[in-house]
């Protein structure tokens, strides 16, 4: 057959046609069909206009009369795509490349809009619910018609859009919550199933809003929900999107009271004969949540087989969180739950054959159980090279590798048989195996999210979580699934939440999806930064992380702290790291958290400070007790801040700078500089230890304070003035601030 030249004319009827059933709730909530042959579909907040040609023409928030659609876009609102074309005639015509078919007709039939597309010979039937908050769409089947000319045979689908809105520009996007807001406007299109895919493709002046499915995760069922209503009342409607089609109340977590807390996080050896200790340094902290990782109690993750200084087990844990809750503070769980450690009994010594294969291979040639080449017929071209990842599984063996040829024949070589405590065994030829899916640390072996072992693993999680009374929960290692991404990430999470019987308060994650927005309400922790790194690390990631994540009305963990100790390479983590970093969080309604390492806190010798620092900011943050001026100047993330209290016991935040030179650029000694009162005030403190210092200045033109009010006497007299240097101290000088800071660079240690 010759392939006709040109764009195929239509020349029967529409060939895609998309039947949408509109179930109207009140006389506000309405479906009209105007004479000029607009479909006009609206609630008592927004209208949406559909053209006859399958376009949305508008989208009006009516309260404000606002247009919120790029009304000349030329976007249709309905799409199916194809990897390639498959019909036998369109294939003739274009390449084989993934091919849209958009929607060029839309007409009202008996309350249903009928949606015509090019070139196909499916239909739709998409059922739309119209409520006072949203408009919801969901596709509820999919329908063939067989054309009458042509060698014609039912095609696949591999992608639909059901709904495609070129949403203009306004001063926020949101790409995790899909949401385009102003201080007046937010339109959000939001999945109502895990099993939609939420996209935004940026346009100049617009953003093209997509609610889709696709064959490979679910289509039929899949659904959105239209929002389009005043910014302040956008988490109101999302909250009853949540209830209605029985989401995870993401809404309800982020206005919960323990949403603004930070955490302490155990880190090290914990025991019950140490807990006590880690809950003291949490409640000198302030913190009121206490957070402990699954490997302090389990030496591998699947099947969670506890250490030997756990000897009673589960009663051992959950007299821990007992006392966590006696303390005052909201117990946590970290967990890992998508993967298994390399020594679990799901990898060894016989692999669970529901491990993830990242390739497939077929051997080409017999393969004795002593043989160390693998012959096998496809390329093993772009395979991991790094250690600890090259591992092969065939039946119930686990095999690693040195290299690979990439020209034929095509073989692993270098292979060590039967590793990981696994058997080997002889193989036919033709018989398969595959690449096993190792993470990055390379300590573990990842789920294939297609088969049940996930639920197997929520439910032991689930046990746990509900016999100790974690209310938190942090989902690390999050993106090691299998794709697709955009929906096993949340997928993985999902069956470890409904496994719950008692849902969690919030949780936090290392890597999200858009439904996921209902779930890990606090967004994402930081991992840690060297403390010569730390407040260069934290403009550079998450402030401006949550300069993006803020759009979403959502928060993060700006980090895991680790609470270093000062050596020969590192001066450690020292009070204005902390200061800096608690400071930003606060000032984008974030939180921090710190890695509880006993050995590391006890032998710290600014501890009590590091904390003090902390305790502050927890107070301030629990009680909401700076301004929104005082707030605001925060966001400023080059100018740092100290949070102190002053004679009367009230909180206090003051602009400061650090003096870089001190005693000639000494390490030993930190101190920075700001103005109070009309005085020029230092703070100040010994990085490692304890010392004295020499300054060159008259005794009475200085005050000493460690508690402001209760003033310290000093050792000096008209030319010099001997002062410790320990925890953190403050200086009040009757001097300019030049001056103080020639004095605190001309300083000598005595």
């Amino acid at each position: 057959m010759r392939a006709i030249a040109g764009k195929i004319k239509k020349i029967t009827p529409p060939f895609f046609i998309i039947l949408i059933t509109l179930n109207i709730f009140s006389c506000s909530n309405s479906v009209s069909n105007k004479t000029s042959g607009k479909i006009v579909i609206e609630n008592r907040e927004m209208r949406l206009v559909f053209g006859s040609d399958g376009k949305a023409e508008s989208l009006i928030h009516k309260a404000s009369s606002q247009e919120c659609l790029m009304r000349d876009a030329n976007v249709a609102a309905f799409s199916i795509i194809q990897d390639m074309p498959y019909d036998n005639e369109i294939k003739l015509t274009y390449p084989a490349k993934p091919k849209t078919f958009d929607a060029d007709t839309l007409y009202r039939e008996e309350n249903k809009l009928i949606v015509g597309f090019e070139l196909t010979d499916y239909e739709a039937v998409i059922d739309v619910k119209i409520t006072d908050d949203y408009i919801g769409f969901t596709l509820e089947k999919m329908r063939y018609k067989l054309a009458a000319i042509g060698d014609k045979r039912k095609t696949r689908i591999d992608e639909f859009v059901f709904l495609q809105l070129p949403v203009k520009e306004r001063v926020h996007f949101g790409e995790w919550l899909n949401v385009m807001w102003d201080d007046e406007v937010a339109v959000n299109l939001l999945a109502t199933d895990q099993f939609c895919r939420i996209d935004a493709k940026d346009r100049n002046g617009y953003e093209i809003f997509q609610a889709g499915g696709e064959r490979e995760v679910k289509m039929e069922g899949v659904g959105a929900a239209l929002i389009t209503t005043a910014k302040d009342n956008l988490l109101d409607r999302i909250d009853r999107v949540e209830h209605d089609f029985n989401l995870p109340l993401g809404v309800e977590s982020r206005r919960s009271k323990e949403y603004k807390n930070s955490y302490y996080s155990v880190r090290g050896k914990l025991s019950p004969q140490n807990i006590d200790e880690h809950i003291a340094y949490a409640k000198q902290a302030g913190f009121r949540q206490f957070v402990i990782y699954y490997m302090n109690f389990a030496k591998t993750m699947g099947h969670f087989l506890w250490r030997d200084r756990f000897p009673n087990g589960m009663e051992d844990l959950k007299e821990m969180t007992r006392k966590i809750r006696a303390a005052g503070m909201v117990p946590g769980f970290h967990i890992h739950y998508n993967k298994a450690t390399i020594n679990d009994p799901y990898v060894t010594p016989v692999p669970d054959g529901r491990l993830n294969l990242r390739r497939i291979f077929t051997l080409r040639e017999e393969l004795s159980k002593t043989a160390n080449t693998i012959v096998v017929q496809e390329n093993p071209q772009g395979c991991t090279l790094e250690e600890g990842r090259r591992r092969l599984k065939i039946g119930t063996e686990i095999i690693s590798y040195e290299n690979y040829t990439t020209e034929p024949p095509y073989k692993f070589l270098g292979c060590k048989r039967g590793v990981l405590n696994t058997t080997p065994a002889t193989q036919k030829k033709c018989t398969m195996l595959g690449l096993l899916d190792i993470d990055f640390w390379p300590i573990f072996a990842r789920f294939n999210q297609n088969t049940d072992i996930q639920n197997e693993v929520a439910e032991r999680l689930a046990n746990i979580i509900e016999e100790c009374g974690f209310r938190f929960i942090y989902y690390d290692g999050a993106e090691d699934v299998n794709p697709p991404y955009w929906y096993n990430v949340t997928k993985a999470q999902l069956v470890v939440y409904n496994a719950l019987k008692t849902k969690s308060i919030f949780a936090e994650g290392a890597q999200k999806s858009h439904y996921g927005w209902h779930l890990l309400t606090r967004g994402n922790a930081f991992d840690t930064f060297r403390p010569e790194d730390i407040k260069t690390a934290t403009r550079r990631y998450p402030v401006e992380a949550i300069k993006m994540i803020s759009n979403d009305f959502s928060s993060i963990d700006f980090g895991w702290i680790k609470m270093e100790l000062p050596d020969e390479e590192t001066i450690g983590i020292q009070p204005d790291m902390i200061e800096y970093v608690t400071s930003r969080a606060f000032a984008w309604n974030s939180i921090i958290s710190i890695g509880g390492q006993l050995d590391f806190l006890n032998k710290h010798p600014r501890t009590d400070d590091n904390l003090e620092v902390i305790r502050r900011w927890e107070e301030v943050r629990a009680n909401d007790i700076l301004t929104e001026k005082e707030k605001a100047s925060l966001k400023n993330e080059m100018q740092e801040h100290i949070l102190l209290i002053d004679e009367n016991g009230d909180f206090e935040l003051q602009p400061y700078k650090q003096i870089k030179n001190v005693a000639g650029g000494n390490r030993s000694i930190r101190a920075f500089i700001f103005g109070r009162k009309n005085k020029t005030w230092v703070v100040y403190w010994h990085t490692s230890g304890s010392a004295k210092i020499e300054l060159p200045v008259n005794a009475k033109n200085i005050k000493l304070y460690k508690k402001l009010g209760e003033e310290i006497p000093v050792q000096g007299n008209n030319n010099k003035v001997i002062l410790p240097v320990n925890d953190r101290h403050y200086i009040e000088f009757d001097l300019p601030e030049q001056e103080v800071v020639n004095v605190l660079e001309g300083v000598k240690f005595v």
